[in-house]
């Protein structure tokens, strides 16, 4: 019989729960969307879930009570809508959901909270800006996939299902991952516009029209020894960031002590 992790408040019972006294909730949110030809549509709700669970388990270690929520699967998707069963949540749904969310947790006593998305589309920053003023929870989030600097652990740098994803997933799932044979060479078509090409201009496009396999790099350099070396750093470095979280007073994280 496993043992419930007590990170995981879906695995705990009310005493559990009461016992625990969390100081931080932590959420992940994901996708559900077509990950080249070789990885599941669930690839964003298992990365954010697993590397969640792991950040929270070693934060758990050094002290710091955490617990993580079960996942949203849902991301902003409105531009993949011609790709069969891609599922859309729109910003303004985002919203509302992470309102009631934490009009829940507040109430309950909860004064932290971690959004750790997986997914790209997905943008918290204008919904916490938003919702900040209305909740006296201290509200965050963080895109795991940029924890860490992943020049160092891969060579191409593409951010859908390429070498990254499909390492970490070679790691975390590799029951789900097809043989990268089967895989598309996850080539992006670039922008017509230089400063769309640049990054220093940003405009949606469809996603049919940026690449045919829906890959964004290639994933045929991908290994499972790559993928648990980024997400031990990874998760490393969260857990810091959860212990912090953990053990610094409401009134105090805004401020660095010594700072006039």
């Amino acid at each position: 019989m496993l043992t419930p992790r007590p990170w995981i408040l879906a695995e705990q019972t009310l005493p559990g729960v009461r016992a625990s006294k969390y100081e931080v909730a932590v959420l992940p949110w994901g996708a559900t969307e077509a990950h080249n030809h070789h990885l599941p549509y669930g690839t964003d709700i298992v990365e954010a879930a697993r590397l969640a669970a792991d950040s929270a388990r070693r934060a758990w270690k050094r002290g710091a009570r955490v617990a993580v929520l079960p996942a949203v699967p849902f991301g902003v998707n409105t531009t993949q809508l011609d790709i069969p069963f891609t599922l859309n949540m729109n910003p303004s749904t985002q919203l509302a959901l992470l309102a009631d969310l934490t009009a829940a947790l507040a109430g309950q006593g909860v004064r932290k909270l971690v959004i750790f998305n997986g997914h790209g589309g997905n943008d918290f920053k204008a919904l916490i800006r938003e919702l900040q003023p209305r909740t006296p929870m201290f509200l965050s989030t963080l895109n795991w996939w940029q924890v860490v600097d992943a020049r160092a652990h891969f060579t191409d740098q593409g951010d859908h299902a390429g070498e990254l994803e499909t390492s970490v997933m070679q790691h975390l799932v590799p029951e789900f991952v097809r043989p990268l044979a089967d895989a598309g060479d996850g080539r992006a078509n670039p922008w017509a516009i230089a400063a769309l090409r640049e990054g220093w201009a940003w405009a949606p496009r469809p996603w049919t029209k940026v690449t045919a396999d829906t890959g964004i790099g290639d994933p045929h350099a991908a290994t499972p020894a790559k993928g648990e070396a980024f997400c031990e750093a990874v998760c490393d470095r969260v857990a810091g960031f959860l212990v912090e979280l953990a053990n610094t007073p409401l009134d105090a994280l805004i401020t660095a002590p010594g700072a006039p």
